[in-house]
């Protein structure tokens, strides 16, 4: 983690941690001087005063904050408004043959970079449409065995494996599975609505009913965790201000509340904050580990289990899109490739010779 301001951790690649400044006689007008960006902590403010009037999530702000910030310190603290095109493409020149880093990261970094220069410093360059974006590859998700998920959930114990089970069971993203709030979880209908998913969209999912015990259970201890006192919460954009007690109330409280209390990073008001992510992925992690499976496993990879193991049980791939809160099928088709039917759903001749089938070819 690097921390651009205290308290303000961003999440970096080891790679990018030793980023420099360019000499000075890369200085693209041939001088060894340059002009130093005016006010370089209003240039911040102004940045993140552009994300949150666009309503962007915190992760978008601190990810643009950091990447801005690298930018101008690559060049010297100049000016961006005296950059241009040849400034920006040494940058992501860098991160890809220097640092090598993926192609999404690479992305990440060019669209704080055009955030700055067309919604915050509103110039609008020709050569900004002209940059060229890395292409992601594509790749096909890591999806476990149903045998697989179940031994990886039964090493899981206590808040993780529910969890777990909500990730895999609901086909939630991280995220959203640690935003939840009690209001949220429906028993009676057995639903779970996400608010503000990906895109800020919601949508509803279903409510296992296999994890309805364990987590009424829990449910019961975050009330008395509330009732002890400090349980103040996030609200979301201005409901703070239209209902100043909402956030002491039972229906907004987190479902995954965090132990101890904590500074709001906008705000700096102490509340209590959901759990950290560090938290399912640790367990997932070294319940993996445990029980000696190869593959790469996350929290997300339960979800994609959910979508394929769905696909698999013969459910239409439209309901299927809906439950995971995809825009575009297309999006949804690619557990398709993935379904436990071997290529493509086609029989390997392999199998037709040594079955015995083909005996006489």
């Amino acid at each position: 983690m690097l921390a651009l301001f205290p308290g303000e951790p961003v999440e970096v690649d080891s790679a990018l941690r030793s980023v420099r400044p360019l000499d000075h006689q890369e200085v693209p007008d041939g001088s060894m001087s340059h002009h130093p960006v005016a006010a370089w902590p209003g240039l911040l403010d102004q940045v993140r005063q552009a994300i949150r009037t666009r309503h962007y999530s915190f992760r978008t702000e601190e990810a643009y904050i950091g990447w801005i910030r690298r930018f101008v310190q690559f060049n010297h603290k100049r000016d961006p408004a005296e950059m241009g095109a040849a400034e920006v493409s040494r940058f992501l020149t860098l991160l890809a043959v220097d640092r090598q880093v993926a192609a999404s990261t690479q992305n990440q970094a060019l669209a704080a970079i055009l955030f700055l220069y067309k919604d915050v410093l509103d110039r609008d360059f020709g050569w900004l449409d002209d940059v060229v974006r890395a292409k992601r590859p594509q790749r096909l998700p890591v999806v476990l065995s149903q045998q697989e998920v179940h031994a990886l959930l039964s090493a899981l114990n206590g808040v993780p494996w529910i969890m777990g089970t909500l990730l895999y069971g609901a086909g939630l993203r991280l995220m959203e599975c640690l935003r939840l709030r009690v209001k949220d979880v429906d028993f009676g209908r057995g639903e779970v609505i996400v608010r503000e998913g990906k895109g800020a969209k919601d949508r509803v999912t279903m409510l296992p009913s296999a994890i309805v015990s364990r987590l009424t259970a829990h449910l019961e201890r975050v009330r008395t965790l509330h009732a002890a006192g400090f349980g103040r919460v996030g609200l979301p954009d201005a409901l703070a201000r239209k209902y100043p007690h909402a956030d002491r109330e039972w229906g907004w409280q987190w479902v995954f509340p965090a132990s101890t209390i904590s500074a709001d990073p906008r705000t700096g008001e102490r509340r209590r904050h959901h759990l950290h992510k560090s938290v399912p992925q640790r367990a997932i992690r070294e319940a993996r580990r445990r029980i000696g499976i190869a593959k790469p496993v996350g929290p997300h990879t339960l979800r994609h289990c959910f979508a394929t193991h769905l696909l698999e049980a013969g459910y239409d791939i439209r309901t299927v899109q809906e439950l995971l809160g995809h825009s575009d099928v297309r999006t949804t088709m690619i557990y398709t490739h993935v379904l436990n039917r071997g290529g493509r759903g086609v029989q390997s001749p392999a199998d037709r010779l040594l079955s015995g089938v083909g005996d006489s070819c």
